[in-house]
């Protein structure tokens, strides 16, 4: 009997045994299966609410989803730790820094232009009509001296017989006589005409007008029979000996171009053949249409094969004069922020690991950007997948690339506040406008908001803040102006970036007296750069697309009343 209880016993504890076995192990498998449905969870990077397990698109703006990465485990914010299969997901790849030459080659392009220091205009020294014209038409070519065309003038018989008058009374009154000459001289006739005058004593209705320098007509104003006043053009002579080579260059060009450097370039019609010229001028205003700036050179027209309005394709080797070398990193590795640069640096370990870190940028060189600061040789920077690695960390809690904390608050009179209120209150109506891509609503509510700026009494302010305002203020008046004069809704879209991203740092400044006031960002803007917006409400409505893409963006911060 004892021994049928001993052996009941120890059947029950094996029975004990292998069902805690099962259920506690069961939990603790359940428990890792978990966790690795976890890791494979995919998100938005721009609307980190959607979730969903496995790839797959966007339903809200179409963007691929990027795996969500488990929860960094460093100390330091600014570092973001991501699984290897999330790194190899996202396709994420690195580029070391390196120092290369400062050189740099600039694709321009522009057109062949008249040489305007070699361009004669003919006009008409007295007044008659055109009896004789011997230049046919446009393009037909005219040496120096040659006759351009024969005018009757009754003013100049009038003048032929007062300086025969003058000159019969030369030994009474030679002042008069010498004005009488002096008056045919200023329409350009020859003292030789004059003295065939004064010998035949007949009077010419006639005079002929010769060319005063070789070249092409490029334009003709005047036809057989015109009645021409003095003054009045009658055509313009361009010598082709030597042409202009006129350049479109941006504004992000402007740090590599000076004058004195070579440009190549070939014209499509010449397949083969190619040129080179110095540049001579650069013009100083940006053209406020195009944002470029003329670039021009003056090139030989050895054979006239250089025909102005030719389309010209230009390489331009340069360098820095500031350097001769320097680091460079890919122009896909940086994000902008505002008025910031960030990069993600790998770190050295076996897990991977990226350090959000601010730089400075110098100049652009094609795909790549110069380094001024924030970078050693020899780093690696994530030069594809950048976007990925951000939204990763952002999602995570990391410090991402808009989510460092920095406190920019002024302490300012709170009539300072309500007047700023005001002004944020007019861009709402602004920002609606551009929802709903109506320009001419747009114009007419950055007028409002132009008012309320004049509104605000600087006077409030001490002399930090004040000096604060003044800053925020012209750029903020220079975006209101922008979109308040123009009728094209994109490049309102521009202004309004301009304006909004100065609204927004006084906001965050100087406060502003709203329940709620939300900065919303579009990475899609521009592309692909980013740009941001308050809005009054939480919902997505994007100024930058309007209907095509109405609900790209996501709130990235909530301003309150202090």
């Amino acid at each position: 009997m004892k021994l049928k209880s001993i052996i009941i016993n120890i059947a029950l504890l094996i029975t004990g045994l292998v069902l805690g076995w099962l259920i506690f192990g069961s939990e603790s498998a359940s428990t890792h299966d978990h966790t690795s449905e976890a890791a494979t969870e995919y998100t938005c990077s721009m609307h980190p609410q959607i979730r969903q397990q496995g790839p797959g698109k966007c339903p809200l703006c179409g963007m691929d989803l990027i795996p969500v990465s488990s929860v960094s485990s460093s100390s330091n914010p600014l570092v973001h730790e991501m699984t290897p299969e999330a790194v190899a997901l996202a396709n994420i790849q690195t580029t070391t820094v390196k120092s290369v030459s400062a050189t740099n080659e600039l694709t321009l392009t522009g057109k062949i232009k008249v040489n305007e220091q070699q361009l004669s205009v003919v006009t008409a020294k007295f007044p008659g009509r055109i009896e004789k014209l011997f230049v046919n038409f446009e393009g037909q070519e005219i040496r120096k001296g040659e006759k351009l065309a024969t005018i009757f003038s009754p003013e100049l018989v009038t003048a032929q017989r007062e300086l025969l008058e003058a000159k019969k009374m030369a030994g009474i009154s030679p002042h008069i006589y010498e004005a009488a000459k002096e008056k045919l001289r200023l329409w350009r006739i020859s003292d030789k005409q004059i003295e065939q005058i004064e010998s035949s004593g007949n009077v010419t209705t006639t005079l002929d007008v010769y060319a005063d320098a070789s070249g092409v007509v490029t334009k003709r104003q005047v036809a057989l029979g015109d009645y021409i006043s003095t003054g009045s053009i009658m055509m313009e002579i361009a010598n082709l000996s030597s042409v202009w080579v006129v350049l479109d260059a941006y504004e992000s060009d402007l740090s590599w171009i000076k004058t004195g450097s070579t440009i190549t370039f070939t014209v499509p019609s010449l397949p083969g053949r190619e040129f080179t010229a110095a540049i001579q001028y650069i013009n100083p205003v940006v053209n406020p249409e195009t944002r470029s700036v003329d670039v021009r050179a003056v090139v030989p027209n050895t054979g006239n094969f250089l025909k102005p309005e030719m389309l010209v394709n230009a390489t331009l080797q340069t360098k820095l004069a500031a350097k001769a070398s320097g680091l460079v990193v890919p122009a896909s590795a940086v994000l902008w922020t505002g008025k910031r640069s960030i990069v993600y640096v790998k770190q050295k370990g076996s897990t991977p690991a990226f350090e959000r870190r601010e730089i400075t940028l110098g100049a652009r060189m094609k795909n790549m950007y110069l380094i001024e600061n924030g970078l050693d040789e020899g780093e690696e920077v994530v030069s594809n997948g950048v976007f990925a690695v951000d939204a990763s960390a952002q999602l995570s809690g990391n410090y991402s690339m808009m989510s460092v904390p920095e406190d920019k608050s002024m302490e300012v009179p709170t009539a300072f506040i309500d007047q700023l209120t005001a002004v944020v209150n007019k861009y709402f109506d602004v920002k609606n406008a551009l929802v709903e891509s109506n320009p001419v609503s747009a114009a007419s509510a950055a007028k409002e908001v132009e008012k309320a700026l004049r509104l605000v009494d600087m006077k409030l302010l001490d002399n930090e803040a004040h000096q604060e305002w003044m800053s925020l203020m012209k750029p903020m008046e220079r975006g209101t102006s922008g979109i308040s004069t123009k009728t094209d809704v994109e490049e309102m879209r521009k202004d309004f970036e301009l304006l909004s991203d100065h609204l927004i740092e006084a906001v965050e400044r100087f406060g502003v007296n709203s329940d709620k006031v939300f900065r919303a960002y579009c990475p899609m803007a521009f592309d692909d750069k980013g740009a941001y917006w308050l809005s009054e409400f939480e919902a997505i409505k994007n100024p930058y697309f309007g209907a095509s893409m109405l609900r790209c963006g996501e709130n990235r911060q909530v301003y309150r009343k202090r």
